[in-house]
């Protein structure tokens, strides 16, 4: 259990992160939107990603996702990265001012070591880091260093690597990690969302709270890793997905949808209880009135020994309970009895 900011992370609520990324296509006015956007919804937090293309990619490296809404079809990731890499320190001073403002806590996920520092400088409380560095140890360690909260994505990743990387954060002597669950592959075919893994991740680190990124279409999956006990959702989103230049727009959900999804967020955490099963206070009329007694089936006379055939079991349950018929049978009335009399103990001799 910790905190970013005001926004509490446990193993009892679904914090939503609403995954603004680059959606904000190199324009504060964009940006500014989305965080309106994303307070609307009533989400807990909105996350961009800092990086600069020389620093994350080569010229040459091949794109992995399905293109759509770029300027070029083909292309390298770098072509793609280098058209949304414009924001620098006076970009994310103006967003996080502005999410204090707006009451929503800001976060940016760096790819490098120069962005945490910037972003560390200008007051952001926790970090959370890409599926693709989960093996970068020296960005880790950078990062763990900060002493801030780690939300640490694990896509096309194993167990062997999360419980690493794990290992290197809490080496530098910090122990505020939430593992999320990741299918790196966009758009993320349902069939491919996995969502069991979450049980797995949590079997195998009982101690460390687990959410989920997600990168289907929709808001369905996300729903339903909820009852898993995710303790956050990130989900990408954008106020218009037929813009163009960021490559997410498309398979990124509107603010409405984001909206329904924090709704369901607070409706099923709320539903699924402590998990303890016992008499609750909404029941306590129906157990009484809901329930049997044991009564009588005919009129019987004063000094009638009790038999089975005597008795039948009626609502309410404000009598002998059935499961204790045992301690009547036998019994000497110590008056006349009606047909449907609720027994009582002191009815017999």
């Amino acid at each position: 259990m910790f905190n970013i900011g005001k926004i509490k992370f446990s193993s009892n609520k679904t914090v939503l992160i609403a995954e603004a990324g680059v959606n904000h296509n190199g324009s504060i006015k964009y940006a500014k939107k989305l965080i309106d956007k994303a307070k609307e919804a009533n989400c807990d937090i909105i996350k961009f990603q800092t990086y600069k293309a020389e620093k994350l990619t080569t010229k040459n490296a091949p794109r992995f996702w399905k293109w759509s809404g770029e300027k070029k079809k083909e292309g390298s990731q770098f072509d793609s990265y280098s058209t949304l890499d414009s924001f620098n320190k006076s970009h994310y001073q103006i967003l996080i001012e502005y999410c204090k403002k707006k009451n929503i806590e800001f976060l940016s996920t760096p790819f490098d070591k120069e962005s945490v520092d910037m972003l560390v400088s200008i007051g952001m409380r926790g970090f959370k880091v890409a599926s693709c560095d989960i093996t970068n140890f020296e960005l880790l360690k950078h990062i763990a260093k900060k002493k801030l909260p780690i939300l640490l994505s694990t896509g096309a990743s194993n167990l062997n690597e999360i419980n690493d990387a794990i290992k290197i954060i809490k080496k530098c002597g910090n122990k505020k990690i939430l593992i999320m669950h990741c299918t790196l592959c966009y758009p993320t075919k349902p069939k491919d969302a996995n969502l069991k893994a979450i049980s797995t991740i949590k079997k195998k680190f009982p101690n460390a709270l687990v959410g989920l990124s997600d990168h289907t279409l929709g808001i369905d999956v996300a729903t339903a890793s909820i009852p898993l006990g995710v303790s956050a959702i990130e989900k990408h989103f954008t106020f218009n997905n037929k813009l163009k230049k960021s490559a997410d727009h498309w398979l990124s959900i509107l603010p409405e949808d984001l909206k329904i999804l924090k709704n369901r967020c607070n409706l099923i955490n709320e539903a699924m209880g402590s998990g303890e099963k016992t008499v609750l206070k909404c029941e306590v009329k129906a157990r009484k009135f809901a329930r049997r007694s044991i009564v009588s089936k005919y009129n019987l006379q004063k000094n009638h020994k009790i038999q089975m055939k005597d008795l039948d079991f009626k609502r309410p349950g404000i009598g002998i309970n059935p499961k204790e018929v045992k301690k009547i049978l036998g019994k000497k009335l110590k008056k006349i009895i009606n047909k449907d009399h609720i027994f009582k103990l002191t009815d017999f001799k």
